[in-house]
């Protein structure tokens, strides 16, 4: 049954495809991946296949495959992608030596990979469970990993006519989780090659702090001319939703500055930002020199790739996406040890409920939550630090998922 669903999957990608943009993007990509397989798979060397689904996944598993480059460069690493969302984004990602789709999980495409790919061990990502690729994996004798991942007792593989799909879990040669909660619910199916290890995540954004790039002219924005620091709110891949009650606040209180990085920065939506403000802006793009920037209150980031640096320079962060569908990454903001905002739609993240608890996150439900929440933080810099510190210790407490994984699957290569 399950192998008749994915066949019907592929032919119902292979229909739109005319019709869909990422349908069709797929498509011509998985006709690539035999022959980038042929072609850059070295005989003799030994690969180390990380799937991620798409760029979210990606980042969790990036700290493994960048470690394993710098302490382990016996392997190679094979990364695949089953979204173009993932693979148009990182197909030059230089930690990996071969990166391509993954093709639809039917029995011969699966084999066909396999014996191009010749993986010595293979990491899923999260939530990447794909019966006939893990059951070949085990079949040819492949140690199978996942990692970060979270288990609840409402997915399919604990539903009462779950059985077939629990069979997936036992093809893992070990599964890296993320809480306790987890390791019991799949102790209670018999699954007890378990250790609850964290989310490798929270490694990727120690990293990126460690490694953040210095932005003089934003460091130039949010200072006045006299040298001091303005209040900054950082609001990162925002959407219509947030920047209905985000510009006007801004408007309103000419004692703050705003760094705004909207999710999607098409011509159409950023023109709509700038309709709404009604103090004085500028684009990244716009900007050549300290001097571009006197004057304006608002800097509207029209480019992708530094986001993770730009929350440094805030006192409080906002992070999109959570009167839509879902928030986006509140750890890339967290690690700043600053206080970090988002919409209602955050209960399937659990880093966001553990910030909350911290006391480091804040949940809104509407604009005048928000508005009540900046006017507090503004208002108040001993709670504002406090909210920061409770983030930045939330963050820094949780590293360590990749020291405790990889020698792990290091060993099971050997």
């Amino acid at each position: 049954m399950y192998s008749i669903l994915i066949h019907f999957y592929a032919f119902v990608v292979s229909l739109i495809a005319p019709f869909h943009r990422k349908a069709r993007m797929m498509r011509a990509g998985q006709r690539k991946t035999y022959r980038t397989l042929r072609e850059n798979i070295k005989s003799g060397e030994k690969y180390i296949w990380f799937h991620a689904a798409s760029l979210g996944e990606f980042e969790q598993g990036r700290p493994m495959m960048e470690k394993i480059k710098a302490e382990y460069p016996e392997y190679k690493i094979l990364l695949t992608f089953f979204s173009p969302s993932g693979y148009e984004v990182r197909k030059n990602y230089p930690g990996a030596d071969v990166i391509c789709y993954l093709p639809f999980d039917t029995p011969c495409r699966v084999n066909k990979f396999l014996d191009l790919a010749r993986p010595v061990a293979a990491v899923f990502i999260k939530y990447e469970f794909w019966g006939n690729y893990l059951s070949a994996l085990k079949k040819k004798g492949i140690p199978t990993f996942i990692i970060s991942t979270i288990f609840r007792r409402e997915q399919l593989f604990f539903q009462w006519f779950g059985a077939p799909y629990r069979k997936m879990l036992h093809c893992f040669t070990h599964l890296f989780v993320q809480d306790e909660y987890s390791k019991k619910l799949l102790a209670e199916y018999g699954i007890t090659n378990v250790t609850i290890a964290g989310d490798t995540r929270f490694d990727r954004v120690q990293d990126i702090r460690n490694a953040a790039k210095e932005l003089p002219l934003i460091d130039s924005f949010v200072h006045d001319g006299e040298g001091n620091e303005r209040f900054t709110l950082v609001a990162g891949s925002s959407w219509p939703q947030d920047e209905a009650f985000l510009l006007p606040y801004f408007n309103r209180h000419e004692e703050m500055k705003l760094i705004i990085a909207p999710h999607e920065i098409h011509a159409e939506h950023l023109a709509a930002i700038e309709s709404q403000l009604r103090r004085p802006s500028i684009r990244l793009s716009q900007v050549r020199s300290a001097a571009d920037l006197q004057g304006k209150d608002c800097l509207i980031i029209d480019c992708f790739g530094l986001l993770s640096s730009l929350y440094r320079y805030g006192q409080v962060a906002y992070i999109g996406g959570g009167f839509g569908a879902g928030i986006h990454n509140t750890l890339e903001a967290a690690v700043y040890g600053i206080p970090v905002l988002f919409g209602p739609k955050y209960h399937k993240f659990k880093e966001a409920k553990d910030l909350i608890a911290a006391g480091g996150g804040f949940a809104l439900q509407n604009g005048s939550e928000f508005d009540a929440r900046m006017d507090e933080l503004m208002a108040s810099e001993p709670k504002r630090k406090q909210a920061g510190r409770a983030a930045g210790d939330f963050v820094h407490s949780r590293t360590g998922a990749t020291a405790l994984i990889l020698p792990q699957i290091i060993k099971a290569c050997k």
